[in-house]
């Protein structure tokens, strides 16, 4: 998966899990107040993520992961290889 299907298919399901038009995402922006995340918004955040992606995110990893860019980078740099 590249990069650009990374950033789409992530940006697809965030704007249908949380309601919110993808012209809102830029990769700078942070991820808690664009789609704002609180709490229980974010534990459902990782929770499609790992489904969808089948990886984890760690909870002392979490934190690593506050813009749109970073949650791309991770989900990069954690999906298993084919």
């Amino acid at each position: 998966m590249t990069r650009n299907e990374i950033i789409e298919q992530v940006n697809t399901l965030l704007s249908e899990e949380f309601e919110i038009e993808q012209s809102e995402f830029s990769p700078e922006a942070s991820l808690k107040e664009t789609l704002n995340l609180d709490s229980i918004n974010l534990v459902d955040l990782v929770a499609l993520v790992q489904f969808t992606y089948k990886i984890t995110i760690p909870l002392n990893e979490l934190h690593t992961i506050q813009t749109f860019n970073d949650l791309y980078d991770y989900i990069e740099t954690h999906l298993p290889q084919a």
